[in-house]
């Protein structure tokens, strides 16, 4: 499910250093550190407990950001519809992923092919180029945990899928 909201207000929009941000759900999340500081935007939320294999991961990002009919149901339509959204245009997106341990978890092949893509999405909303008035839109992946050690894990995780994919 997708829910569109309006004119959340913070001094400014701070992008993360990492492309995907993990945190446990004991932490404090700052929204400015994850919205856009005003403007409409896109947040969804997805569940890892659910995300067990890449068909499931289609399914599920599909529902939540209400992908187009011609969504093609492989990596490269996931790819291609997380850098587009026309049709859910906002100032900002937030992706939010509950036990984002449990995310393929039977699959480390398709998990770090995942990661790859969400943090290309990130990447290529941060850019201006394409962009009119070379403005950029924050889309901010926040892959949340149950404890602080699993954090750590899936950090890790995650640095081993963006350097390997390089």
């Amino acid at each position: 499910m997708s829910i569109v909201m309006d004119g959340m207000t913070d001094e400014t929009w701070r992008p993360a250093p990492d492309p995907l941000v993990v945190c446990s759900r004991g932490s404090l999340v700052e929204l400015a550190a994850v919205l856009p500081s005003s403007g409409r935007f896109v947040v969804a939320r997805l569940d890892g407990t659910r995300m067990t294999d890449a068909d499931q991961v289609l399914y599920d990002f599909s529902d939540a950001l209400c992908f187009p009919r011609y969504f093609g149901w492989n990596w490269d339509a996931l790819s291609d519809c997380l850098e587009d959204l026309h049709w859910l245009p906002a100032d900002g997106y937030l992706l939010i992923v509950d036990n984002a341990p449990r995310l393929l978890a039977d699959s480390t092949q398709d998990r770090h092919t995942l990661f790859r893509i969400l943090a290309r999405a990130v990447h290529h909303w941060a850019s201006p180029l394409g962009r009119p008035e070379g403005k950029v839109v924050p889309f901010t992946t926040l892959l949340l945990c149950d404890r602080d050690e699993e954090t750590v894990r899936l950090r890790q995780d995650i640095a081993r899928a963006l350097h390997n994919g390089r």
